[in-house]
């Protein structure tokens, strides 16, 4: 059995396994890759997915950053089974269109772009709307705790992973050669108690275990303290007359923020006078498939629900469809609670509101999820003083607030506790979905608790699975991390300096308006570099 990391290795987003056995070719997720140009074009380095031979596909959950390349892998000629939970292909309904939509934006602005530089050939749309359309069409819902058997020898059953709605940790078997293999891939493993969904449960043990450690350096904050920050950050910009802006997910953390709201209202801590707007239709559309499994919310969402109190709902609740409802919030004077996706802020109506908030003192900016690395929201939670937003300089004035209470990941402790019963003298931990310092960390503490030591697995790796160990291992370091020519950018950087230097002399002799015109342009040159060098 040969089991291949094509994302989510040694970084957070791109999840995919690309797993060989029983003569079948599949994947556990194809997630998109999210952060900085060179890590977003990895998502079009898809050949590697090899689409037409893939047998089938696994989803564990909504979350792009585990499906969102699968209208990509359609595009290329994937046409067999995706299966997930029934609330995942609704869920995925909604989402993969979205972010479809989001790539036809995208490209037409870079094909503008070009036009405007002259050049010719702008890249295509990652994918269309019409992809995910025909992607949806591959789905085929499976339930927790069923077992079932894609190929033969092969077999699968769902365990609820506590995540998001509808989010599994897969148990898989393989029968070949006389011998079954046990795999156990946890997905995204969400907290115990967790607001809305289910705790996360544990599969029967296996030879190997694939798991997540995205926080296996640290623990979160109680959820009573995450609740007073988040009333903090109203407190504070209501009493300021300005905005609380909070980027969040569509999926699953817009719905715990408003159910946090909710019991903030009941406790008299939400001002009756200050709106709370959801401005994000995938977040809207999402909420109603949230309405749809009320089957799959925990006791007390539940309980809460059958007492005819809807923690969706609030009595100053404004939802914006339309792109301008989207636009009037920001002509609202006074203050006001907007709650906006991306969560990230690397795509989605939330730049819009950061670009009329992020300068002002008096306003609130509120994390309530994860930052990957190169995202504008890890920027600005790791204190930059200045976000650039539609190519503009902007100050973050703002009061910054991060809150990791709202997280829909376990963290150190509870990845811990979740991997115990899963620890016996055969097992194999194999960490995935984590940066470095995480994965290093939780490594540690597994070895020192259970004295089993785990393989962290680099991108693009290959692993042979034999008889509990990972047999050997194929790393291919120079297609994974193309080394970055540093000596070629330099000598450019002091070639084009002596080519400026050599034109003073001529521009020295032309109008005063156009000197001045220039030094500007150098100004701003300077200012970049003085940022460039702040941060190496």
């Amino acid at each position: 059995m040969k089991v291949q990391l094509l994302g989510a290795a040694q970084t957070v987003t791109g999840s995919c396994y690309m797993i060989e056995a029983c003569g079948k070719r599949f994947c556990i997720d194809c997630g998109m890759h999210q952060g900085n140009k060179a890590i977003e074009a990895r998502n079009r380095e898809t050949e590697v997915y090899r689409p037409t031979d893939i047998d089938f596909i696994l989803i564990t959950h909504a979350h792009i950053d585990h499906s969102g390349l699968l209208p990509r892998l359609v595009r290329e000629g994937f046409t067999n089974p995706v299966y997930c939970t029934k609330a995942t292909s609704e869920l995925l309904d909604l989402m993969l269109q979205d972010s479809a939509h989001i790539q036809e934006m995208e490209a037409q602005w870079e094909a503008k772009k070009y036009m405007r530089r002259g050049l010719k050939n702008p890249p295509a749309a990652l994918y269309t709307v019409a992809d995910a359309q025909k992607a949806v069409t591959l789905f085929s819902s499976v339930d927790y705790h069923k077992t079932f058997e894609p190929a033969p020898g092969i077999t699968v059953t769902y365990y609820d992973a506590g995540h998001i709605l509808g989010s599994g940790s897969l148990r898989i078997e393989a029968a070949e050669n006389g011998k079954t293999t046990s795999l156990i891939f946890s997905g995204d493993i969400g907290r115990p108690q967790s607001l809305i969904v289910r705790s996360p449960e544990n599969p029967p043990q296996a030879d190997y275990v694939f798991m997540e450690s995205t926080y296996g350096d640290r623990d979160h904050k109680d959820e009573d303290v995450s609740d007073q920050e988040l009333a903090d950050a109203i407190a504070y910009s209501y009493g300021k007359g300005e905005k609380v802006i909070i980027p969040a997910f569509a999926v699953e953390r817009t719905q715990e923020v408003l159910y946090c709201l909710h019991v903030l209202n009941k406790k008299g801590q939400l001002p009756a006078d200050m709106p709370v707007y959801v401005d994000s239709p995938l977040a809207i559309r999402a909420t109603e498939v949230f309405e749809r499994n009320r089957e799959l919310f925990d006791d007390a969402a539940q309980k809460m629900l059958n007492n005819g109190d809807n923690p969706f709902s609030l009595p100053n609740l404004r939802y914006t469809l339309s792109v301008a409802e989207s636009q009037a919030i920001n002509d609202y004077k006074g203050p006001a609670i907007i709650i906006s996706a991306s969560g990230m802020c690397n795509a989605g109506r939330i730049r819009h509101h950061l670009r009329h908030n992020i300068w002002k003192p008096g306003a609130s900016i509120v994390f309530v999820g994860y930052q990957a690395v190169g995202t504008p929201g890890r920027k600005i939670v790791e204190k930059a003083k200045k976000i650039t937003l539609f190519g503009e300089d902007m100050d973050v004035a703002a009061r910054i607030f991060t809150i990791n209470g709202f997280s829909g990941h376990a963290g150190q402790s509870q990845l811990l506790a979740w991997l115990a019963p899963l620890v016996h003298n055969c097992a194999q931990v194999v960490l995935t979905h984590g940066e470095s310092k995480a994965q290093e960390t939780l490594a540690g503490l597994i070895h020192e608790r259970f004295a089993v030591t785990p393989h962290i697995a680099s991108y693009l790796e290959e692993m042979t699975l034999v008889g509990c160990e990972v047999a050997e291992t194929i790393t291919h370091e120079t297609k994974a991390h193309p080394k970055v020519d540093w000596n070629f950018l330099t000598d450019e950087v002091e070639r084009k300096w002596g080519m400026f230097k050599g034109k003073l002399a001529d521009v020295e002799a032309r109008p005063w308006v156009e000197q001045t015109d220039l030094q500007e342009a150098l100004e701003k040159m300077d200012y970049a570099l003085t940022r460039l060098i702040s941060r190496m």
